[in-house]
């Protein structure tokens, strides 16, 4: 998964049409995410599309993220979202202001807001599954 930065700088040169076809792209780079993963538990609520998030803690300390939506643009926005914190620590995920990283995107004025609506919900989705993470491992040092 690229980072938040290329794909910045690939997004700000591109302009309206391009900037759809990165998203769609960038949702195709994710890692494929079985559907028994695909449950009632990791459904991101307030979507338009259906939306899917989980994690999954390595022994390293860092949280992989594999995340699917039935939509296309939703899915690349879920991507834009995961490549802010993918393969971070923990702790990191949790204090990372992730709206703050995605708003030279300007995705609400990019996109439908039917498109962006749900964004906040899978930001705290993430940050929340997170700081679970980061408190088990305080709470049990290896």
């Amino acid at each position: 998964m690229r980072s938040l930065d290329d794909i910045r700088e690939e997004y700000e040169f591109s302009e309206g049409d391009e900037r759809y076809r990165l998203l769609i792209g960038l949702g195709s780079e994710l890692d494929p995410m079985p559907d028994a993963l695909k449950t009632d538990a990791t459904k991101v609520r307030g979507c338009s599309a259906s939306v899917w998030v989980y994690p999954m803690a390595r022994e390293d300390g860092t949280l992989h993220f594999l995340a699917d939506s039935n939509a296309a643009i939703t899915k690349g926005i879920v991507s834009l979202v995961i490549s802010a914190v993918q393969d971070r620590p923990a702790s990191e995920v949790a204090a990372t202001d992730i709206a703050a990283a995605l708003e030279p995107f300007d995705l609400k004025n990019q996109l439908s807001s039917n498109r962006t609506q749900g964004v906040p919900n899978m930001i705290a989705l993430i940050r929340e599954t997170a700081a679970r993470y980061a408190g088990q491992n305080s709470a049990n040092p290896s």
